[in-house]
């Protein structure tokens, strides 16, 4: 037997507000929350369907260092182009990392800086 993954947990300064980015990016919705502390949230199925949920964990100060894992996303329903804005529109920003213009992805930051990639293919939807 193996283990699979089940939540992505991810230090933010305002859970709510990085929350609600995050279920609009994802069209997840909020499973649960402890006032202030964390918020999961997920698939309209809840926790334990084949996607992970992410629980937005409050931290006061920011972790030091740049942090190791980052989400990468593709668009379900649009072509990336159309996917890039309505991510920015959502409050992403563009990220630089140090990319040469010549890749297939976008790399950006949601509203508390944390980097992700929206990737060139389109999935089908879940």
């Amino acid at each position: 037997m193996a283990c699979r993954i089940s939540e992505l947990v991810l230090g933010c300064h305002d859970p709510e507000a990085l929350a609600r980015f995050w279920c609009e990016v994802l069209d997840f919705v909020v499973l649960g929350r402890e006032d202030g502390e964390w918020v999961e949230i997920g698939p309209r199925e809840g926790f334990g369907g084949p996607q992970p949920t992410i629980v937005l964990s409050r931290r006061d100060e920011p972790e030091k260092g740049k942090s190791r894992l980052h989400i990468d996303v593709n668009a379900t329903d649009r072509d990336q182009d159309a996917e890039l804005e309505r991510l920015l529109k959502l409050g992403a920003r563009p990220a630089d990392i140090g990319q040469t213009g010549e890749e297939e992805w976008h790399v950006l930051a949601d509203p508390e800086g944390n980097e992700f990639c929206l990737l060139k293919a389109r999935l089908a939807p879940l």
